[in-house]
């Protein structure tokens, strides 16, 4: 993912922030309500506030079904450990930052085949019904977004013997690379 983090810092300096505001592998805690501090991927600080913070993700097989409940699960968790830091005061004067979550996805046949869910007492919603990994992770971009959790979502599906090239697919255009570099 480190090409992705640099990726967009380039972009985030072209648009006028300084190189002193952004902040990648190290200074990268920010506290927490639930926990002490949590270490984020990027972020960008500048005259003492949070200007923005961004999580990127990759999921590559071949276990698919644990790895995207701990990733769904991970993603809700530190957007609400977040904002409830950041109404609780953690960041001191900062106005609302921009919160983003960007996932790279290995497409595989066992990524984007259909997969049941196990329903043993109650009916899981339509949308998740043979839903393929994949689905389900542009479902999670989506609701990420919808429910206000993250500002900006991006969701890519790359094959690993195309990836290395620059090959990737983009499911859902709402969930976007372009819709996410332009949100931030």
């Amino acid at each position: 993912m480190d090409g992705f983090i640099k990726l967009v810092s380039e972009l985030l300096l072209e648009s006028g922030l300084s190189d002193a505001t952004i902040f990648c592998k190290k200074k990268v805690e920010l506290p927490g309500f639930f926990r002490p501090t949590k270490e984020w991927d990027l972020l960008v600080v500048a005259g003492g506030q949070l200007v923005a913070s961004i999580e990127f993700k990759s999921h590559i097989g071949p276990s698919f079904g644990n790895n995207y409940n701990n990733r769904t699960e991970e993603a809700i968790g530190n957007a609400t450990d977040l904002w409830t830091a950041y109404r609780e005061g953690a960041f001191q004067h900062s106005t609302r930052p921009w919160l983003g979550y960007l996932m790279l996805l290995e497409e595989t046949p066992a990524s984007i085949r259909p997969v049941r869910a196990a329903e043993p007492h109650f009916r899981v919603l339509k949308e998740f019904r043979d839903a393929s990994y994949a689905k389900r992770y542009e479902l999670l971009c989506l609701k990420l977004v919808r429910e206000r959790l993250y500002d900006a979502a991006c969701l890519l599906l790359s094959a690993r013997s195309t990836g290395s090239k620059g090959k990737y697919k983009e499911p859902n255009p709402e969930v976007n690379f372009r819709n996410f570099v332009n949100s931030v």
